[in-house]
């Protein structure tokens, strides 16, 4: 049987309960070898030559601008590194046992059931690797969820789609959504093409702002579905869930803004909703924080009337 191709051809269906409607409907083309295989080898040229598919595209995860983000970078580095010498000694030692104790050359096989050294010493070693990695990495997990004692609390709450902020304490609350330009630009043949749009899915109208150096405790939860809230640089990735509140924490020690986005599969629009938190020096955050309260109090005075 020659090969086939299947397409979709939309067919207009009268349907008696909901009327007119369009359905796709699968169709076979019958196809020759050769045409497969220049079409397989043009998408393959193709892929090579989009690099805006790929640009920012990276092999490993950042170091990030907190203290904790380094230090969870530093292990991570760490036991990829046991895992390649680990890899290459065992790799390389079945290499050289196979090709040096071939029959060809005239290898005899040892006569033997065990070996008591052999066998303590492949126990010994790896109990020692390990404890060499659990112990930075239970001190490390320990401090992550040490949040005592914090400069700022935010509340985020999760919303299909988009995130609301709170600041404990401080009369400051908002909602963070996805930009209008970046919705635009999704849909549909909008006729916008999304390189025109800056930080394309990835910008909010409302940032979520904190100050450098400040130490930020984080609560999260939902609204109605799973979320999460994660944020590659500030080295957090932590689930909002419906009727319980996750905690965490971070201190950024660099200014500048971050961009993360929701990570659980939450609904249809699942990818159109990004975080971005904005860490300004603290005179600007005081300032940023006096207009926000002031923003709040002429919204309350206007509802209110």
């Amino acid at each position: 049987m020659s090969p086939r191709a299947i397409i979709f051809i939309a067919v207009p269906v009268d349907d008696w309960l909901h009327g007119p409607k369009t359905e796709l409907r699968p169709t076979f083309l019958p196809l020759d070898d050769n045409l497969m295989l220049r079409k397989l080898a043009y998408g393959v040229l193709a892929f090579l030559a989009a690099p805006a598919a790929h640009a920012d595209w990276t092999v490993n995860m950042p170091r990030g601008v907190t203290e904790l983000s380094q230090e969870t970078y530093d292990i991570h580095m760490m036991v990829f590194w046991w895992c390649v010498w680990i890899a290459a000694f065992v790799f390389g030692a079945m290499i050289y046992a196979l090709v040096k104790h071939r029959k060809s050359k005239g290898a005899e096989p040892a006569q033997f059931s065990h070996s008591m050294t052999a066998e303590v010493v492949w126990t010994v070693i790896p109990c020692i690797i390990l404890l060499i990695m659990a112990v930075p990495s239970a001190e490390l997990l320990i401090t992550l969820d040490d949040s005592r004692d914090p400069d700022l609390t935010v509340v985020a709450t999760g919303y299909q789609w988009r995130w609301h902020y709170r600041y404990q304490g401080e009369d400051v609350a908002f909602y963070s959504s996805m930009t209008r330009p970046s919705a635009a630009a999704r849909r549909l043949d909008s006729g916008i093409d999304p390189s025109t749009v800056d930080n394309y899915l990835r910008d909010v109208d409302n940032p979520m702002v904190v100050p450098r150096g400040a130490k930020v405790r984080l609560l999260l939860t939902s609204n109605d579905v799973l979320h999460a809230w994660w944020v590659p640089e500030l080295a957090i990735k932590k689930d909002a869930i419906p009727g319980f509140v996750n905690e965490t924490w971070f201190r950024a020690e660099v200014a500048g803004t971050y961009r993360g986005q929701c990570a659980e599969l939450c609904g249809m629009d699942h990818g159109y909703m990004p975080i971005v938190v904005e860490v300004l020096e603290p005179e600007e955050y005081d300032a940023w924080l006096e207009n926000e309260k002031a923003r709040n109090r002429v919204t309350a005075v206007s509802g209110a009337q």
